[in-house]
């Protein structure tokens, strides 16, 4: 039985990770570290109430625990936040991520961290895991210093990139891209949409299963998940008003400079997954057919 920490275990990626490792009660202790009460709705784990900012308490729960594998979820990905709170950035996602690293060298533990597409420049899109990082937010350069802590350590560890995560947990703390558009338009609310950054949207529950894998495989090294064809924002948006029988006239296109956005996005970012697919197993699709399964998905709960 393999014992696991999942670092933001209230979040998105953290439920839908509880979700699937505990469908294997048999094969997985599972222990959910996050800030203030358990969110999750499920009470079949160990739940850790922390702050893993702080260095010596995080240090000492994690030697008491002794984890085979830590699946890093816990991260500051509000781009423009990051940008005025770099200190605040800082910590959660560089600070954290080394202590994580230093606990594991003690314990010998697996790390898997979540990283993202805006460590590059989205020059060019379809980026593959050994293309350069050229960040062009505060944002993705935090994101960069952290590869960069498990890059020159010595430990087993697992990057995973992805790209605009979307889904549906227990309790929300904040929304995301598809559920948001839907909640707009079914509100009958016209919403403006940028037409000139372009996107691979990733399901949380392959982004779970691409974790889960890595600790399953011991798949080390860097690994790309997104859906596979790359699409404007507006595309998105409207593939979205499409599976959802949504009214598609709500939908006005925009450009990125009229935004205005306090933090610099890359135009066109995207992934090849290739490497993904072959080492971790996964079958990933097209942003149509994640929605519609998602969709299929919400019409259960």
């Amino acid at each position: 039985m393999k014992k696991i920490v999942i670092t933001g275990s209230n979040g998105l990626l953290g439920q839908s990770l509880l979700k699937l490792l505990l469908k294997e009660k048999n094969n997985y202790e599972v222990y959910g570290f996050s800030k203030g009460e358990n969110r999750s709705g499920r009470t079949d784990f160990n739940y850790v109430s922390i702050d893993i900012t702080d260095e010596e308490n995080l240090k000492k729960t994690l030697l008491k625990v002794k984890p085979d594998a830590i699946i890093n979820t816990a991260a500051m990905t509000q781009v423009d936040d990051c940008e005025i709170y770099k200190e605040t950035c800082d910590i959660l996602n560089i600070d954290v991520v080394k202590w994580l690293k230093e606990t594991s060298e003690i314990i010998n533990c697996h790390l898997i961290h979540l990283s993202t597409d805006f460590i590059f420049d989205g020059e060019k899109g379809y980026y593959r895991e050994t293309d350069k990082a050229n960040p062009l937010s505060y944002y993705g350069r935090s994101k960069v210093k952290s590869e960069e802590i498990l890059q020159e350590s010595n430990i087993d560890f697992t990057i995973i990139r992805t790209i605009l995560v979307y889904g549906k947990v227990f309790d929300m703390s904040r929304t995301n891209i598809v559920l948001w558009v839907k909640e707009m338009l079914e509100n009958g609310k016209e919403i403006t949409i940028v037409n000139d950054q372009f996107r691979m949207p990733t399901f949380v529950d392959d982004l779970a299963l691409s974790c889960k894998l890595a600790v399953d495989k011991q798949a080390t090294g860097i690994f790309h998940i997104s859906s596979t064809k790359l699409m404007s924002v507006f595309e998105i948006v409207q593939e979205i008003a499409n599976v959802f029988e949504l009214d598609l006239n709500l939908i006005k296109p925009t450009s990125s400079h009229i935004l205005n956005q306090k933090a610099k996005r890359p135009p066109k970012t995207g992934f090849d997954v290739s490497k993904a697919k072959s080492i971790l197993g996964i079958n990933l699709q097209t942003f149509e057919e994640d929605l519609r399964r998602f969709k299929d998905i919400l019409s259960l709960n």
